[in-house]
Formats: C-alpha cells, sequence, structure tokens
C-alpha cells in the first residue's frame, strides 16, 4: 500500500502528524466524511493520559500547561495540547493566543499544540474536542493536555473528556465559594493556586482545601491543594506529584477508573446526540420534517411528540399524537 493509498486514519495511526491535521482540520468542519477513520481510530486508542487544565481568565493556565509540557519531555513523554481559545467574531476560528503562549516548543518534535476555537460553547471546549482526543490518542502521544477557554456558570465539560482534571485559582480571583455555586469544584481532581507569591495566597489556599474537604467524592479521592507560581517553575514538583497519585489512585482502584470512563462515555454520547439532532432538526430539504412541522403549527401534533420521533427515529409522517 502506497502513502497515497492508505486512508487517513492508516497514516495516523503510522504516526503522520500531517494526516492528524488533515483530520482535525475535517473534524472542526463537520465533515461528515471522516466518521469511518474517528470509528477506526477510535478502537485503536485508549492509551494517552488526558489532563485537562481549568479555571478563570488570567490564572495562569497556558503558562501551566508550559511548564507540564517541559516536565513531560524530561521524561520523554510526546505532549500534545489542545488550547481550546475563543472564537473570532469575524472567521469563528481560534484566537490562536495560547499557541504564541507556549512558543518555546515550536521546534520540539515530541510537542505538538493546537488551537481550537470554543465556537461559542458554554462548556469551555470545542465541540469537536472529543475526536480531537480520539486522534491525538491513536497517534501515539503519551499526554494530551487540554486548556480550556475559561471557565463560569455552565464550562464544566472537561470532566468528560480528562482522566485528571487541574482547576487553577488565585488569590485574586474572587470569591472561591462561587467555584461552588458553580458546580466546579465537584470536577476538579487538584486544586492549584497560582500565582503563590501574591498577598493572600495562604488564605486562599486554606480555604479551598476546607471546602475540597466538604466536597463528597464517590471515588474517595481527597482533592490536594497546590500552590504555584508557573511563570518560574515554583511548585511544579508538587503539582507533578499530584498528577502522579491521582493517576496512580485511579489505577489502583478499577471500580474508579471504570466509573470514569462510563462517566466520559455518557457525556460523549450527549454531545454526538445533541450534534446530531440539531443538524436533524435544522434541516430544510426533508419534506417529512417540513410537514411534521406544519403539523405542529397546526397543533394536530405537538413539540414534544414530534421531538421524540426525533430522537427515536419514529417515521415522521406517522403525525398522530
Amino acid at each position: 500500500m502506497t502513502a497515497s493509498d492508505r486512508s487517513l486514519a492508516d497514516a495516523i495511526l503510522a504516526g503522520d502528524r500531517r494526516a492528524a491535521s488533515k483530520l482535525l482540520s475535517r473534524v472542526e468542519q463537520s465533515d461528515p466524511a471522516v466518521l469511518p477513520d474517528l470509528q477506526r481510530l477510535y478502537r485503536a486508542g485508549g492509551k494517552a493520559v488526558v489532563l485537562g487544565i481549568t479555571g478563570p481568565p488570567g490564572a495562569g493556565k497556558s503558562t501551566t500547561a508550559d511548564q507540564l509540557i517541559a516536565h513531560f519531555r524530561r521524561r520523554a513523554q510526546r505532549v500534545a495540547v489542545l488550547a481550546v481559545d475563543p472564537s473570532s467574531p469575524f472567521t469563528g476560528g481560534a484566537v490562536l493566543g495560547d499557541r504564541v503562549r507556549m512558543g518555546r516548543h515550536a521546534e520540539d518534535p515530541g510537542v505538538w499544540i493546537r488551537s481550537m476555537a470554543a465556537r461559542g460553547r458554554l462548556g469551555g471546549l470545542a465541540p469537536a474536542s472529543g475526536d480531537a482526543v480520539t486522534i491525538l490518542d491513536a497517534l501515539g502521544v503519551d499526554v494530551i493536555l487540554i486548556e480550556t477557554v475559561g471557565i463560569g456558570q455552565s464550562e464544566i465539560d472537561i470532566a468528560s473528556h480528562a482522566d485528571t482534571v487541574i482547576l487553577l485559582q488565585t488569590a485574586h480571583g474572587g470569591d472561591g465559594v462561587q467555584l461552588v455555586k458553580a458546580g466546579v469544584l465537584e470536577i476538579a481532581d487538584i486544586l492549584v493556586v497560582n500565582k503563590a507569591d501574591a498577598p493572600g495566597t495562604d488564605r486562599m489556599a486554606a480555604g479551598l482545601a476546607e471546602m475540597a474537604a466538604g466536597v463528597h467524592r464517590p471515588d474517595g479521592w481527597s482533592i490536594p491543594v497546590v500552590k504555584l507560581e508557573a511563570d518560574k517553575g515554583g511548585g511544579m514538583p508538587d503539582l507533578a506529584a499530584a498528577i502522579d497519585a491521582h493517576l496512580a489512585y485511579c489505577r489502583a482502584n478499577p471500580a474508579v477508573g471504570l466509573a470514569l470512563r462510563r462517566r466520559q462515555i455518557r457525556a460523549r454520547l450527549l454531545v454526538l446526540a445533541e450534534a446530531n439532532l440539531r443538524r436533524a432538526i435544522l434541516r430544510q430539504d426533508d419534506p417529512r420534517l417540513e410537514s411534521a412541522i406544519d403539523a405542529v403549527v397546526a397543533r394536530s401534533l405537538d413539540p414534544h411528540a414530534l421531538a421524540a420521533r426525533l430522537c427515536d427515529q419514529t417515521p415522521l409522517d406517522q403525525t398522530e399524537c
């Protein structure tokens, strides 16, 4: 089989980064023709460790990711970074700010940094992030770092992708209790207070530790709090040790790892189902759907019944309620 005859999946499994870039671009463009490649790559994957980095803007997520890249490269591990940027208001593409801040690794063949546009998704991740993880995992990288665009009331999607979630905060980050209200603290496996040389760091760390102690974790994991100076590398050994400890805990407790995988799959299924349903509803070239919508307009069919039929693929021409 020549290189030109190989599918993108074949090329990616052989370590071809250009093929991975091409497939990633097509995934971001929602090209339905890539589905067979993604299905094959998923079945061949499952080896990479996925770390999520989230936190409010200005907490130092990119700088922390940069330090983690250096840490894993010292271990001779191959690293891929998915930096989810705000979408450009003009093109819908990523702003690319995070790639600039991790530029010192640009020439390292063991590092691949890819920016993806959030495209307005509230969860803090690009809609194509799940497929991107599948591609990078199959490419053969050892560690995938996902950096979210920011954090807010709904931005907890990172838990559906990452094996370990690192939540950054700073002493200037406001009332840490807001994290609990947002439901974000519950998805964190490691809490980090960055910019640890700033006044109030010890108070913030103590407050987060107290809140973490009150979080009910079904997996039994005790959430550690790490103080970090990411711009100087201070505290990185403690963060690396916390990551290793969490991954080791999951390996030592198979039920924990299985529950994590099942939770991730459920979240991934929800994203895919929402995308499929959205495409089905927005189609305007399906006369059966248009007829069913007319029936709802005429109130001979109700929206609940039509939505149920779209979900369970009941024939749309069965318009009786």
